[in-house]
Order: C-alpha cells, then structure tokens, then sequence
C-alpha cells in the first residue's frame, strides 16, 4: 500500500512513537542495543518500501528509471537506474521548451507575412502576392482571416500576377514520425507555414442515399472548404483509413463500415503550404479580393509588407504546448532555435541531434540522444538523471517551473486524489507502452524537489504492428500502472526528505 505524507498520517505516526517510547521505558532492558526511534518521521522510514518493492508492487513490466534531486541544493534524493538510456516520449517536449527559451527568448514572435511585390494601385496588386510563413507553429484559420481584413482595409482587390506560397523558413518534414499510422492527426507536416496544427476537419453524417461528408479548415466562425485534401467513402470494413499522395493532393478513404451515423476527426494535412494558400484564397474571396490558385515557392520575393501577424510571445507558445502536448509546435521551436543557432535551417532529425549537442555542452548531460524535438519518434532517448539535471539547470536560468501543468498525484488504486499535500508540476509523455513524468515537487514541509521518471516495455511495444499501435490492447491498462507508480515514488521521495 502506498503511504502518503499528510497532517493526519503525521499525527498518527507521532502518537504512535510516544506510545512506543512509554512501552519500552516500563520493560526490562532487551538483550540486544535497539536503533532509538526520536521522531515520527524515523517510523515512516523504517516502513517505506523500496524502489525494487514499488516497482514489483505496479506489476509493470521492461524498465524503470528514476532520479530525484533537492531542487535547492542539487543533493541527490533517490534512484534506480538513472542513466539508462529511455524513450522520452512527450517529456522531451520539456527539453525542447528549455532550448528554444535559451536560445530565442521567452519574448521571441512568430511572425506571418503578406507581400506585394508590386505597387497598389486603385487597389490591383501590379505583381504577385505572397503568404509567406515565419514558422508559426499556432497559425490558425482566424489568424488567416486577420491578415485579409487588413489587405481588404488596404484597399485591395485584385492581383495582376500569382498567388504564391512560402513555408522555406522552417525545412518541409513530411510527417514527424514515419513510423505512425498515416492517419493520426498529431503526426502532420512540418513547414514554415503552417496551419492549424496542420490537420483539416472531416465531418460525416449519415443522409438518405449515403453519407454527405466535408472537409474543412474550421474556426470558432469560419468553415472555409479544403479541396487539397479529398475524402472518399468506400464500401469495406478494413482498413478504417487510407492514404494517397495523387496529383499534389491528400487523397483519403474511409470504410463505411466505421463510420455509423455520424461523426468527425482531424486528420494530417501533408500539403500544408497549399493548405494555407487555398484557406487564405477562399477567405479573401468572400471579401472581395480575387486571387488565383496557390502556387510554392521555395524563397520569397523581395516584396512590400502589406499585412502581418504575430504569434503569441514564445513563453505563452510553450506554455500551451506543455499544457496540450502539441507535437508540431515542438517541432517547429526547435527547429527555429536551431535554425537561429546555426544559420540556417536544417532537417528535423539534425536540428534534433544539435538540440542534443546544446543539452551536452550547455547543460552538461551525457545519456542524450534526441532524433525530434516533440518526442514522438521512439527511437529518442534521454536518462533520467540526465533529465532531471537539465530541469534542475534551465530552472534555474530561466524559470521553467511555472511552465509545467499541474501533475495530480493518484492512490493505491491509482485513482486521482483531490488536494493531495504534494504538488506536482512536471511533462508527462505517453507513448505505447511508455510513460514518462518529469517536473517539480513541492512537499508539505516546503520542500522542492526536481525530478524524472521513465518507465518502458520496449519489447512488447517492438512487437506490435503499425495497425495496432493507435490503440493496442492493454496499453491503457499498462498506462495506468506507470502513473500509479510515478506517485507512489513521489510519495517516497516525500518521506526520504523529511527524514
């Protein structure tokens, strides 16, 4: 059973040493010197099991790799198997956020350009227009319909030449993780434009001779319609999904026989300059501006800036990528630090291999080997002492802590406890039979602790087919098991610092 530190249980265990103290005061003196018991905390000691006893006690399976330190001295407080190399699954996302702050700044913008390279005359564009994409990884269809409204307060509404699309800012990645079912909408493109989180909107619903189906690139008020990516209903069972790249264009099928009455689901976009294009062009035309159909470009014109948005300061960007987890807005960080560290952009798997040189020297870590920057790819892997120590480092530079969701901490039954005395700030991360937990504890007595967690079966995850991996059977379960263990050791680093 796992024990937890709380008032009561502090009480209970104080009350319980007096009356042992009184006991072994009116008894004969024992034959053998017994270890004096002064405080509470000592019996709680006696009694905490072990690393080897908690982890035998979640019935996981693979591997498990922990360290622990005083987040105010550095002192170690606990491991087991700290510089064992792991996948970090999203935790890397932590890393990721700690090089971009130190590498952009946490006031560092995103910014999304309009360019005329013509003059505006009675407004006609005498040239091509340009959507040129800064690396936004939060560009989303308002932010689109933000930067017409201010082409149209210009006075434009027409252009004499193309329509052009540029996303060279950041290199073009077709999907973050080849290994992922195609289908899976949080592994997308990566470019430097990018468009809500480069994934489209597909709605069925069941109708008297079919389904009527949509695709879409919808807001909170727009529902602009995607022609680059197409949606066909076929009469199967299996597979649910299927993809073609045909004619520059995401051709999709879906078996009927999943389908139901109705339903929708965001999936991967892997056109996503042309995506942009077309959900700017349809939006611009229900403003009166006319535009031709977009057309890549792999650099930008020189060209007046005639509409411009920004994304939200980098700090408010990685908060809400720690928060939500969002794989392309890792990707697109990192690649945008290391493009400003190096010069100029280079590949996801190289930029991921300088984030981890940056971790090497800058940071000191030595188990470190990143091949992305969200953690998705399996391949990655980090130590926990590694992890721990780089949280300890940037925390300290840069603040990372406030940053971290909060983490609730579970029971025995690995059910959530609602106003439990420790307070958990920290990334999880989550892939098939992996689970990782990385962050902050703040303990009763007002003690910090800096911490990381990584627990894997990698060879019952090695197993499964590309099929099975969107939900494999027993993954939750086994899930489920690691998060109720990362609070039992949560719990143990509690007693083990007070004590």
């Amino acid at each position: 059973m796992t024990q937890r530190l709380s008032r009561r249980g502090f009480l209970s265990t104080a009350l319980a040493a007096g009356a042992f103290a009184a006991t072994s005061a009116r008894a004969e003196a024992p034959l053998t010197s017994l270890r004096p018991v002064g405080r509470g905390e000592d019996l709680r000691l006696r009694n905490l099991k072990t690393p080897e006893e908690l982890i035998s006690a979640s019935g996981l399976q693979g591997i498990v790799g922990f360290s622990a330190f005083n987040l105010a001295t550095g002192a170690v407080i606990d491991e087991h198997d700290p510089e064992v190399g792991m996948p970090p699954a999203s935790v890397a996302k932590a890393l990721t956020a700690s090089y971009a702050l130190d590498t952009l700044g946490p006031a560092h913008l995103f910014t999304t350009q309009v360019l005329a390279t013509g003059g505006i005359t009675n407004g006609v564009v005498a040239g091509d227009l340009v959507l040129l994409g800064g690396g936004d990884p939060t560009l989303d269809t308002d932010g689109l319909a933000e930067l017409v409204g201010q082409l149209a307060q210009a006075g434009v509404t027409n252009v004499t030449g193309r329509f052009l699309v540029c996303g060279s800012a950041l290199p073009f990645t077709r999907t973050i993780d080849v290994e992922q079912p195609e289908h899976l909408g949080y592994s997308p493109s990566v470019s430097g434009l990018n468009l809500n989180f480069n994934r489209v909107h597909f709605e069925w619903k069941r109708g008297g001779s079919g389904y009527e189906i949509s695709m879409d690139a919808r807001s909170a008020s727009l529902r602009p319609a995607v022609h680059v990516a197409s949606m066909g209903v076929v009469s199967r069972s299996m597979p649910v999904y299927t993809y073609a790249d045909s004619d520059g264009r995401d051709e999709w099928t879906v078996a009927s026989g999943a389908l139901g009455n109705g339903g929708a689901r965001w999936l991967p976009v892997r056109k996503p300059e042309i995506y942009a294009g077309e959900v700017f062009q349809a939006i611009a035309a229900g403003k009166g501006i006319k535009l031709s159909a977009p057309q890549i470009v792999d650099s930008a014109p020189e060209g007046e800036v005639v509409a411009r948005h920004d994304s939200a300061p980098l700090q408010t960007v990685l908060r809400e990528m720690l928060k939500y987890s969002t794989n392309l807005t890792a990707e697109c960080v990192g690649l945008a630090a290391t493009a400003a560290r190096d010069g100029r952009p280079l590949s996801l798997r190289q930029s991921a291999e300088t984030m981890s040189n940056w971790a090497r020297t800058d940071l000191g870590l030595s188990h470190v080997a990143m091949v992305d920057h969200s953690g998705l790819g399996a391949d990655s892997r980090i130590a926990a002492r590694d992890m721990a120590r780089a949280l300890l480092e940037v925390n300290r530079r840069l603040g990372l802590k406030p940053l971290l969701k909060k983490f609730p901490m579970r029971d025995a039954q690995r059910r959530m406890v609602k106003n439990h005395p420790i307070k958990v700030h920290a990334k999880t991360g989550t892939l098939n039979f992996v689970s990782g937990l990385a962050g902050f504890a703040d303990l009763p007595d007002g003690t910090e602790l800096v911490f990381a967690i990584f627990c894997g079966d990698l060879e019952r995850r090695d197993k499964l087919t590309l099929a099975q991996r969107e939900k494999p059977d027993g993954a939750s379960y086994w899930n489920a098991r690691a998060k109720g263990l990362q609070s039992s050791l949560i719990e143990r680093w509690a007693v083990l610092s007070a004590s």
